[in-house]
């Protein structure tokens, strides 16, 4: 049974608290699945590492980094002189959020990299993240631009209406 009334809101506090913990959780993901691919295609089976496997580490490694530091600048405090927290920084864990949307492209990249240790042709599951990028571009923006009506046509024809039925009156009173 869900709960009657307003949702509850997040303090600075308690956002600033949360946001350093998702951050960390992150960090640690991104740390610990560079190391065991790198431990597992380049150290274990180095005499059958290619070029794409240092590419797909290189491409990963710079999913990483975009991704984690636009989280770090978004969750990025603010303090006042005496110390004191003025802004937590924006909801890491906000649902619908871009953080939301980054969180998600860093647990696939994850994903992918761990599976990639057995082939690379793991990484195609990767063009999922472009496809949902499109499918909410679509649905978010162009679809709905696209499907609108004109608003604008109805009242003007409502007021076109509206004075050739005033003209007639007019006439009308004329004769």
């Amino acid at each position: 049974m869900a709960p009657k009334g307003k949702v509850g809101t997040k303090g600075k506090k308690q956002i600033y608290e949360e946001n350093k913990e998702t951050l960390s959780f992150y960090l640690r993901i991104i740390l610990g699945t560079t190391v065991l691919y790198g431990a597992v295609t380049l150290v274990i089976f180095y005499s059958s590492a290619t070029f794409w496997s240092w590419a797909v580490l290189a491409f990963s490694g710079a999913v990483y980094t975009l991704s984690y530091r636009s989280m770090r600048g978004m969750a990025q405090p603010s303090f006042s002189e005496d110390g004191s927290l003025l802004d937590g920084g924006i909801d890491l864990n906000m649902e619908q959020g871009m953080a939301e949307h980054l969180k998600d492209i860093v647990l696939l990249t994850a994903i992918v990299q761990v599976l990639s240790c057995f082939s690379l042709y793991v990484w195609y599951f990767w063009l999922l993240a472009p496809g949902r990028a499109l499918y909410l571009l679509w649905v978010n923006i162009l679809g709905p631009w696209l499907a609108a009506d004109s608003s604008n046509a109805p009242p003007q024809q409502e007021q076109n209406d509206k004075r050739q039925k005033r003209q007639e009156r007019r006439q009308m009173k004329r004769f």
